[in-house]
């Protein structure tokens, strides 16, 4: 659940406290290309506000148009589909051939939204249940691995974070790192066992622990929506986590340093007993070469590879720190001299 979606079920909440009636719309089903992916949310109030989006805007004019023109009537949830025909998706601004389904649902205290925007804020995954004839709702423990799943009779939504992040060490480029991750949804998780590090911490939103790396990496049951990132310069410290996490199904996993140190960590972690295979998902330098300078900048580096790669986007070597570093150096001076 990303923030914008988030914002929505505050929205929802304020809103039924007011005494405002409501709807909240979700994206169940897109075909072709789509603006917002399926599960993106919407909330529109009864004189036609609107927080969130499920388009890139055509259709919450048309959506909105409608509760202005008859105010919201709607009794129980419906589907919705847009775009079927050529004349719809120009209509409504969908890419070509796109298609996209929504569900309409008015809402009430059934609703249980104030429920589910309080476990959201506590970042607990929560699966949400809505009966599509009566429009009852069932909150229950959320796993990771659950997708959005609509029948003829009901609409299942995950809510909260599905993302997990471990960053070893707490100095100032993991605090930039982790603030950034956090908005990018991520649950983050901080190990550092040096009390001078940790001291510093306030970071809304994020665990900071002092358990040694490696206990962390085993306790958090890493899985393949796991990343984690060492950044302590410290063998002892990052050697440790990355030798367990390398061992998992996490996404990612990468350490901070130089081409020369990182050469020296595979060599270590291959006295760990590592495979070649488990070593080769070591991402290190980490980063993409974008002649980042400020903990701020490396930051953003670092999330823009660990964002690929969970993207399954394919990065051109060039895009590497190591071998964007020798590219730079052979630019002239002034790009336009070339």
């Amino acid at each position: 659940m990303d923030s914008i979606d988030l914002e929505v079920l505050h929205a929802c909440d304020q809103w039924l406290r007011a005494g405002w009636r409501c709807e909240y719309v979700t994206v169940v089903r897109t075909w072709g290309s789509s603006p917002r992916p399926e599960g993106a949310t919407m909330a529109i109030r009864a004189d036609g506000v609107v927080v969130g989006s499920v388009s890139g805007g055509c259709i919450e004019d048309d959506l909105i148009a409608a509760v202005r023109e008859q105010g919201i009537v709607r009794t129980a949830p419906e589907a919705i589909t847009y775009g079927i025909s050529a004349d719809e998706a120009h209509r409504f601004g969908l890419p070509c051939g796109g298609t996209i389904q929504l569900v309409v649902e008015p809402l009430g205290p059934h609703s249980r939204m104030d429920e589910l925007l309080a476990l959201a804020q506590r970042r607990v995954l929560t699966r949400r249940t809505l009966d599509l004839k009566t429009g009852a709702v069932a909150l229950a423990q959320g796993e990771a691995d659950q997708q959005l799943r609509m029948d003829g009779d009901t609409l299942v939504t995950i809510h909260g974070p599905r993302l997990r992040m471990l960053i070893i060490g707490a100095g100032q480029l993991s605090q930039f790192l982790a603030q950034i991750a956090v908005g990018l949804e991520y649950q983050v998780t901080v190990c550092d066992p040096r009390e001078e590090y940790r001291a510093s911490w306030n970071l809304p939103g994020v665990d900071v622990v002092h358990t040694m790396p490696d206990d962390v990496v085993l306790d958090m049951k890493l899985d393949s929506r796991s990343a984690v990132i060492a950044l302590t310069h410290d063998p002892k410290l990052d050697d440790l986590a990355l030798m367990e996490a390398l061992k998992t199904d996490a996404f990612y996993v990468g350490a901070i340093g130089s081409r020369a140190n990182n050469a020296r960590r595979r060599e270590r972690l291959r006295e760990f007993d590592l495979t070649e295979d488990q070593i080769a998902k070591l991402h290190g330098p980490i980063g993409l070469y974008i002649g980042s300078k400020t903990p701020y900048e490396i930051a953003v580096s670092i999330l823009a590879e660990l964002t690929a790669v969970k993207n399954g986007v394919p990065l051109p070597v060039q895009m590497t720190v190591e071998h964007g570093k020798a590219l730079a150096r052979d630019l002239p001076a002034d790009p336009l001299a070339a």
